[in-house]
């Protein structure tokens, strides 16, 4: 079975379902031998890791509006592939090709994959597509084993969860983009509430979208965490000052008392796959960090200790000092 992934989230499940994609996107790089595939995909976005969060939004915003869109494909790649089945996305057309788009490149080239499009909204959407996938690429018993285990680990949380009283549960807020600022939607609220945490500013299944920063302020988390789509540890700390020079910043509960997180929002928040569940047992120790040992390091880590990030005591200061205006 040859099969072609457009996203990375889809080049996790097929991979831990025993296929090796014959094709990925430009962004697959998980697990590493993905890499080392033919890309079918590039991005007509021009960033770097340098490029910050506010340029990469300004870009993105002018390339979808136009005909072209934000990604293309490289038909000459995928005909060369002779794919079987090609699975794709239609949840956001920002984030990777989407399903409109690998249909037109299907219909250019010899073979007849079947498409298989993913639209995950909560956690069970995520574990409904393990099994769609693996039905498409002939992969069935491994693919409820696989679902089984995942539902094991997140039960495993929830228990440990389940009795924490409302007034025990910390505010969370966590940004999946910080210029502007987005709060994260889809599947977060869910794993909030089962890492035992409350989630104010989103509903499960609600899309990620832009907000005024008034609000969140009035909300005042106990917890956040920025998770930016996309973005690696060292990224977030590059753009840190997104947050840290917003005006109020330092008079947040979750800055005054030291519960402000950095997570890998590229390889887990953001990425619907099995590694969603590690995205969940690394929010459980940032939440009640009594209840739970960790979080990995190579996952997050607390907002303060990223590099070139002052303590939270200093950076208050500085904004005090500089007088830091709000980017709405």
């Amino acid at each position: 079975m040859r099969t072609v992934t457009t996203l990375p989230s889809a080049t996790e499940i097929v991979a831990a379902l025993g296929r090796e994609p014959v094709g990925v996107s430009h962004e697959c790089d998980y697990p590493p031998a993905a890499a080392d595939a033919p890309a079918v995909t590039r991005s007509r976005i021009d960033v770097d890791e340098s490029t910050s969060s506010g340029e990469i939004d300004r870009q993105v915003l002018e390339t979808a509006d136009t005909e072209s869109g934000v990604y293309d494909v490289d038909i000459e790649v995928l005909d060369a592939l002779e794919p079987d089945a090609v699975v794709t996305q239609g949840m956001c057309d920002v984030c990777a090709v989407d399903e409109a788009v690998i249909e037109d490149a299907v219909d250019r080239i010899a073979a007849e994959p079947e498409i298989v499009p993913t639209d995950p909204h909560s956690v069970g959407d995520v574990l409904d597509d393990v099994e769609r996938i693996g039905a498409a690429i002939d992969r069935e018993q491994r693919a409820r084993e696989l679902r089984a285990d995942l539902e094991a680990r997140l039960e495993a949380v929830r228990e440990r969860t389940a009795e924490i009283p409302p007034e025990d549960r910390p505010r969370v807020a966590i940004l999946d983009w910080t210029d502007p600022v987005m709060i994260a939607g889809h599947w977060t609220a869910e794993l909030v509430d089962w890492a035992g945490g409350e989630y104010g500013l989103a509903d499960i299944g609600e899309p990620s979208r832009p907000r005024d920063w008034d609000p969140i302020r009035a909300y005042d988390p106990e917890v956040l965490i920025a998770a930016p789509c996309g973005f690696g540890l060292e990224q977030i700390a590059r753009n840190a000052t997104d947050l840290t020079e917003r005006d109020g910043w330092a008079e947040l509960t979750a800055v005054q008392e030291g519960r402000v997180w950095a997570m890998d929002g590229d390889h887990y928040l953001n990425r619907p796959g099995p590694r969603l569940v590690d995205t969940l047992e690394a929010l459980a120790p940032i939440v009640h960090p009594e209840r739970f040992d960790g979080p990995d390091p190579e996952v997050a880590v607390p907002f303060a200790d990223l590099e070139g990030v002052a303590p939270t005591g200093e950076s208050a200061e500085t904004e005090t000092r500089a007088g830091a205006d709000s980017r709405p």
